[in-house]
């Protein structure tokens, strides 16, 4: 059960990471110590900072610039990738279109999902038939942030896991993978952890249970206020992203180091910031895991960001 914490857990995963891949990674002392962590954050708080992942620092500074660079574009240059039905819902939002239990995000987006092709997955598959829409500007856009997914997910086609970034002036950049972790890369060496920290076997979420795995990447960017005689001006929802759980099995979220925007609710309804942590992921668990930990109390909230 969630419980009234005050701050959020950091975990070094590297001695997890480095046996991850060995039949008796169960047994060995510095994994356990990593799965009790695992344990103890999940159980607790449903959220952690991930420290020690092998995902390189130019990587994650260059996924950051380049969106940064998209969201600086002109509307109209951003609206060519406009999401459509046509697209299987991909592509970009402006600000106020995607909507929180009712109430419009003040945040814009690029929506990207696994590619499912015509009958893929019959008719329950049918709208999310399409393929991703990536902007011709920046250069090199879909390279990057391919390589980026390929990292944190093992493949381009993976369970529900959600990896954001928060940049300047408050960018957000999620992958949220859906279902189940099959091969991802760190996504799936997480996952492992977890397992064991469950009381499974480290491949209970691969293999056939994990079934078809579907990954989503969502790269949010939030808008500064906007500034009148050098006072801010009032804005009806000054939410960047209303209070919400995420819907899949693991978030990974990359923060920018000099914005501090995330909040986590805990048990008495109090807001817990989790503030940048220089190389770090931060993580929580989903609807689809948090079943499993009975942390049924928790939520996420992005708030404004302004420079």
């Amino acid at each position: 059960m969630a419980t009234d914490f005050s701050s959020i857990p950091l975990i070094d995963v590297s001695a997890l990471l480095a046996k991850c891949d060995d039949p008796k990674m169960g047994e060995d002392p510095g994994v356990l110590e990593v799965v009790r962590q695992l344990d103890k954050a999940c159980t607790e708080a449903g959220f952690f900072y991930l420290k020690g992942h092998g995902v390189s620092d130019a990587l994650l500074k260059e996924v950051k610039d380049i969106t940064r660079r998209f969201f600086e574009l002109p509307c109209e240059e951003k609206t060519k990738i406009k999401m459509t039905p046509a697209a299987g819902f991909r592509g970009y939002q402006r600000v106020g279109e995607n909507i929180t239990k009712g109430t419009p995000d003040m945040h814009e987006a690029i929506d990207c999902y696994k590619e499912v092709t015509r009958g893929m997955y019959g008719d329950l598959g049918k709208t999310m038939e399409g393929y991703n829409q990536w902007p011709q500007n920046p250069p090199k856009f879909k390279v990057i942030m391919e390589e980026y997914i390929s990292i944190c997910t093992g493949m381009l086609s993976h369970p529900f896991i959600s990896i954001p970034i928060i940049l300047f002036p408050g960018l957000e950049f999620f992958i949220l993978m859906m279902i189940l972790l099959v091969r991802a890369e760190l996504a799936r060496k997480i996952m492992r952890g977890i397992a064991l920290a469950l009381g499974g076997s480290p491949d209970e979420f691969e293999g056939q249970r994990a079934g078809d795995p579907f990954w989503v990447m969502r790269l949010i960017g939030y808008p500064g206020l906007t500034t009148t005689n050098g006072t801010h001006e009032a804005m009806k929802n000054d939410i960047g992203c209303g209070a919400h759980t995420d819907y899949g099995l693991l978030t990974l979220l990359n923060q920018d180091e000099d914005i501090n925007a995330l909040q986590v609710r805990n048990l008495s309804g109090e807001w817990i910031s989790a503030p940048p942590v220089p190389g770090t992921f931060v993580c929580n668990i989903g609807d689809m895991l948090k079943v499993n930990f009975h942390a049924f109390n928790l939520l996420i909230k992005s708030i404004l960001h302004e420079n």
